[in-house]
């Protein structure tokens, strides 16, 4: 190696070392005063990226396990004055029991109705006073409890519905009465489709069929198809519905057993015609089809309404209109049953001239409307404006309303009835809040088990590995000592220069 003083290239190898080992033991250092390995993007960026994702989800689940514990604490808050209503109840049947007893007097029947009417009065305030976190507890709006763990295919939300309690006439009718919905049948302005026309062509059971088959629709042109030999019924189907010119003709075929059924398009645009059929059974021989009339072919066109349940009840403003003619709007009043908007319909004289006529089904709650039996006339609604009373299930609320009778002793029995009912369902809603609340339950400790989950994974990528960083601490505090030294050394180098010069 030369000697020279313009540079010293030792000292620069010496140097550049030392500063790389002065920034190596800084972000040890840093790490373990921190205690965590990434401080910043430059550590690790695919490190933070995945840290800081499973630490947004860690504070969604702890603060859904949080939502989910106030969800319990409001279901409890109703279940404890669910209770006290029960035992409310329970005074009240022995009050009805006693006043049913003959040997009382009028007077002591008196003492024992005020005590019942302040029963009453005291199961209004129960609902109209239990609050949680400032918010009513009994009302028909859905308190929702959301759940998630930060991400939108995670997330749950639970409606809990405890429902309106009052003290109108406790029991005497299902819980949750009273929650209005909208009706989404008819659609207004829409036309119900009318009842296709049809055909049939019997067959010989497992036989196979040959030949021609011509239809067509109304007074239009026919199609023929030819029938392979040995073709089965099945077959003769697909390829009836498998062909463009029917399909564009709205002709359709179904097989049930041996009889083939062909129907035409929707009514109003023509009756199905079959034309001359040459169909040939492998057995029976030529196939005669069942053909609808001229006359009959034309069928009454039918929409329907259907209520949730039988017990429903409908209000608002109905409008039917059968083909191009004028609708025809009547009212309906509130409380009005399936089985009495069927009987206005059919008492209307607009609609009787028209030929609509209703009948409502009381076992599945369906009100079919149908019009009249004209080829060309569809039977449509038009500015339907209706709304539903829903009377929802038993666990759905406990809103007890109807009359609130005074206890006598003629009246006595009815009112223990209509009181024993209430207790049931006091009983069945608070086995539905028992539920929810089991419910709830399982929600938080599932993100709580999560959110354990989840910090352990983000621990494992943030923190600082101690062990690994202290054996990293001692050998960059050995390199940095050395460093100097050796940048010592290679500045003393140049320095025997001057020995030379003397």
């Amino acid at each position: 190696m030369s000697l020279g003083v313009l540079n010293n290239i030792a000292a620069i190898y010496a140097q550049n070392n030392l500063n790389q080992t002065q920034n190596s033991l800084q972000n040890v250092l840093q790490q373990l005063s921190s205690g965590s390995r990434i401080n910043s993007g430059a550590d690790d960026a695919a490190g933070l990226a995945l840290a800081d994702g499973l630490h947004a989800n860690e504070a969604a689940l702890n603060q859904s396990s949080q939502n989910a514990s106030s969800g319990v604490g409001l279901l409890q808050t109703a279940d404890g004055a669910l209770s006290q209503v029960t035992n409310l109840l329970n005074r009240a049947v022995t009050l009805a029991t006693e006043a049913s007893n003959g040997t009382l007097n009028s007077s002591q029947v008196s003492s024992a109705n005020q005590e019942y009417q302040n029963i009453l009065t005291e199961i209004g305030n129960i609902g109209s006073t239990t609050n949680f976190n400032g918010n009513s507890v009994f009302s028909s709006t859905a308190k929702t409890v959301f759940v998630s763990d930060g991400t939108s295919s995670g997330a749950t939300t639970f409606n809990e519905v405890v429902g309106s309690l009052s003290a109108a006439s406790v029991g005497t009718t299902a819980p949750g009465a009273g929650v209005t919905s909208a009706i989404t049948n008819p659609v207004p302005g829409a036309s119900v489709a009318a009842v296709q026309s049809t055909s049939t062509l019997t067959f010989s059971a497992g036989g196979t069929e040959s030949g021609t088959l011509s239809l067509g629709v109304g007074t239009g042109s026919q199609h023929v198809i030819t029938i392979a030999a040995a073709t089965s019924q099945a077959a003769l189907a697909a390829q009836i519905n498998g062909d463009s010119t029917f399909a564009a003709e709205g002709i359709s075929a179904s097989l049930a057993g041996n009889v083939l059924t062909l129907k035409g398009p929707a009514n109003g645009s023509g009756s199905l015609v079959i034309g001359t059929s040459n169909v040939v059974d492998s057995t029976s021989g030529a196939i005669t089809p069942t053909v609808p009339s001229t006359a009959s072919a034309a069928i009454a066109s039918t929409g329907s309404i259907t209520l949730g349940a039988t017990t429903d009840t409908i209000s608002g403003t109905l409008s039917i209109a059968v083909g191009a003619g004028a609708a025809h709007s009547i009212a309906i009043a509130a409380g009005t049953t399936g089985a009495g908007l069927a009987a206005q319909i059919n008492g209307d004289s607009t609609y009787n001239t028209a030929g609509v006529t209703a009948a409502y089904n009381s076992t599945t709650g369906a009100l079919t409307i149908s019009g009249p039996a004209a080829g060309a006339s569809n039977l449509s609604f038009t500015g339907t404006s209706l709304s539903q009373t829903t009377v929802l299930g038993p666990g759905a609320g406990a809103d007890f309303t109807g009359s609130s009778a005074s206890l006598t002793a003629a009246n006595a029995t009815s009112v223990l009835t209509t009181v024993t009912s209430a207790i049931q369902n006091i009983d069945f809603q608070r086995g539905n809040i028992g539920a929810n609340i089991n419910e709830l339950n399982a929600a938080s400790n599932v993100a709580s088990s999560e959110s354990v989950n989840l910090t352990s994974a983000e621990d494992s990528v943030r923190s600082t590995n101690y062990g690994q960083a202290t054996s990293d601490m001692a050998k960059y505090q050995v390199l940095s000592q050395t460093g100097i030294s050796a940048l010592a050394q290679a500045n003393s180098v140049q320095q025997e220069i001057l020995k030379l010069m003397q």
